[in-house]
């Protein structure tokens, strides 16, 4: 089976060698060291001595293992060396079937671009970064003559500054309302703020200071963002003294109206460098990371300080650490943090890493400039490690601790469900509708390390035999395509995808139509539950309905039935989100988006010009073209569109 696999994003792809090469040898699907080892051979005689990175494939073409090399021809030849292996790599050997090959310009390139396709395809022989959530920045636009402040997740397309990463939304949220109250910077968008004609409650409540109606001029406003700008640089001593000299001179004057409001200014001053749980002196901006290890599992924790001021920490928990040195699972955590997040030019750690050079070289390629990796010895930097290496040890005994709590509530739901062991991927299904219309599925996936929220689905019902608000239509055609596909892509179940106990959100009625689905799939074993609220639908009174009519209940203190109950609340979360956006997206629709080749700006040219769509509709050909923005070809298709028959 030939298994390429994806390329790199295409906005990379000039950061790399166009040589690019792809392997892949016929063998077996049953795990075999010796189809394994003949499939690398095969790729070895065609390698170049060059630095890159390869990709391990099963027989189904899955990506097991991402590595990298300076050389590439020699690292993946020592995977032809069995007796030498550790019985992990034995095992991603007998597995793999086909290798994927890019080369690159350097070594630190291909750590790059290594940590770029382990965080997209997650191997799972791989140190793996479980906490992938994107980090959220403060960012200050510059796009506007009165630049807005504001949250940012994603990525930096918008022009201005971004300070962060901040550990969470949060942290940020709590940050942006005092630096409103210490700046007065607008946190409007730019449509709500042309539209306004009086002041908002913001200034009133003295938070902004009213650009939209001219209580501010632009420079007054220009001199507030810079001071903003000093504050979150690190100049945030200077801002304060510049405060407080400005309300010495108001009270002098006898201006007590503006010496209160440049008071309270003060106040947000010390209350953001007084929230900070840290103490950063002497360290202006640095990431600090340190390591705990026990029982098998690793914690790293993690410290974002910027402008002297620290700006929330955050603990994660590598998986796939199994057979590694903690040294090789630090670097790897932090080449696979650092492909999304900027790196500081400081970051320090609690051990020395094997490649530190290497990383080093690549964050700086990352970052635009020179990166230091250090570990301190002495001094403010070494006790804000020290702090760091507490912490790593109490959130690691927290989540060994919550492990085995959540274990013992697993155990304890398979002994309910009459399950054979505790469940590792549990499913729950949950439909939403509003009378009918905008009708969706929705599937949330949870395991013991609790809710996998990458593997969330939504099933948008379209099947044409589905009667709108038939619920147990609904519930069949959501079965039928999530296990149809199950069962085409992955017959022998060896992917890890298939649940081990499945929820549906209902009664006996949702019960018999998920049960018809997956017996016309020819699936007959999977564990199905249906969860009603039971009399008056009161929450801890739910029943809980088996396959074979029996139904049971659990105490309302019980454990399991909070658990249980977790789980079909984030389902009907999901399902009904999920729902409101799809009626949301139905609401802003307009009948030109059915028009093939109208995008956005054409749309807005012809409804500013024509006022309604209906309007667009009877307009003649010669009308349309007279359209600002409409170009001869555009106008023939709209009206071609409308009058199919000429």
């Amino acid at each position: 089976m030939s298994a390429a696999g994806r390329p790199p994003h295409p906005e990379n792809a000039d950061r790399f060698a166009e040589e690019r090469a792809t392997y892949a040898v016929r063998g077996s699907d049953q795990p075999d060291i010796d189809a394994g080892v003949a499939a690398i051979r095969e790729v070895v005689r065609t390698l170049k001595p060059k630095p890159g990175v390869y990709r391990m494939h099963d027989a189904r073409g899955d990506v097991l293992y991402i590595g990298k090399a300076r050389v590439l021809k020699n690292r993946v030849a020592n995977y032809c060396q069995v007796e030498r292996l550790s019985n992990r790599l034995r095992r991603m050997v007998s597995q793999t079937r086909s290798l994927t090959i890019v080369t690159t310009n350097s070594e630190a390139e291909a750590l790059l671009l290594e940590a770029q396709l382990i965080k997209r395809y997650r191997p799972p022989y791989n140190v793996l970064l479980r906490d992938d959530k994107s980090f959220p920045f403060i960012l200050l636009r510059s796009d506007h003559d009165f630049p807005r402040i504001m949250k940012h997740r994603g990525a930096r397309k918008a022009k201005g500054n971004y300070y962060g990463p901040f550990a969470s939304a949060g942290s940020v949220n709590t940050t942006i309302n005092a630096l409103q109250k210490l700046f007065l910077l607008r946190s409007c968008n730019d449509g709500f703020f042309s539209r306004r004609d009086r002041p908002c409650l913001l200034y009133q409540i003295k938070r902004c200071s009213a650009p939209c109606v001219g209580r501010v001029d632009k420079a007054a406003y220009a001199e507030l963002v810079q001071e903003a700008k000093d504050f979150l640089g690190g100049k945030s001593g200077a801002v304060q003294k510049k405060i407080e000299e400005q309300m010495a001179e108001a009270a002098e004057a006898l201006d007590f109206e503006r010496a209160a409001m440049l008071r309270d200014r003060l106040r947000a001053a010390t209350f953001i460098q007084g929230s900070q749980a840290i103490n950063a002196q002497g360290v202006a901006n640095a990431d600090v990371f340190a390591m705990a290890a026990k029982g098998g599992q690793i914690a790293v924790q993690a410290f974002f300080i910027r402008g002297g001021q620290n700006w929330g920490h955050r603990a994660f928990f590598p998986a796939h650490t199994e057979g590694l040195s903690e040294e090789e699972v630090l670097t790897s955590f932090l080449a696979q943090f650092y492909e999304e997040v900027p790196p500081a030019r400081c970051i320090l750690v609690d051990r020395e890493l094997p490649e530190a050079e290497l990383l080093t070289e690549a964050l700086a390629v990352a970052a635009g400039g020179k990166v230091e990796i250090s570990v301190p010895q002495r001094g403010d930097r070494r006790r804000l490690v020290q702090q760091a290496e507490r912490n790593a040890v109490e959130a690691l005994e927290r989540r060994q601790a919550e492990s085995g709590t959540k274990a013992k509530v697993l155990r304890e739901v398979a002994e309910f469900l009459e399950l054979p062991e505790p469940p590792q991927r549990i499913e729950v299904y949950d439909n939403s509708h509003i009378q009918g219309t905008n009708a969706l599925g929705a599937m949330i996936v949870a395991g013991p390390e609790g809710f996998i929220k990458g593997q969330y689905r939504k099933f948008n019902i379209k099947r044409t035999e589905t009667a709108p608000g038939d619920d147990f239509a609904m519930m069949r055609e959501v079965f039928s395509r999530r296990f149809g596909r199950a069962q085409t892509e992955d017959p022998d179940r060896q992917s890890g995808t298939w649940p081990d106990l499945v929820l549906v959100d209902g009664g006996k009625g949702q019960l018999s139509a998920v049960r018809e689905a997956l017996e016309e799939a020819g699936i007959e074993d999977l564990p199905l539950i249906g969860v009603s609220k039971g009399p008056d639908r009161n929450a801890g009174r739910e029943v809980f309905h088996f396959p074979d009519g029996r139904e049971k209940t659990l105490p309302v203190n019980s454990p399991v039935l909070f658990y249980l109950q977790r789980l079909r609340d984030e389902a009907h979360r999901f399902a009904i989100g999920a729902h409101r956006a799809k009626r949301s997206r139905a609401i802003t629709a307009s009948p030109l988006d059915e028009i093939p080749g109208i995008g956005p700006a054409r749309k807005r040219a012809l409804l500013l010009h024509f006022g309604t769509a209906g309007k667009v509709r009877a307009a003649s050909l010669d009308d349309l073209q007279r359209a600002p923005g409409v170009s001869a070809a555009v106008a023939q298709a709209v009206y071609d569109f409308y009058h199919p028959n000429g």
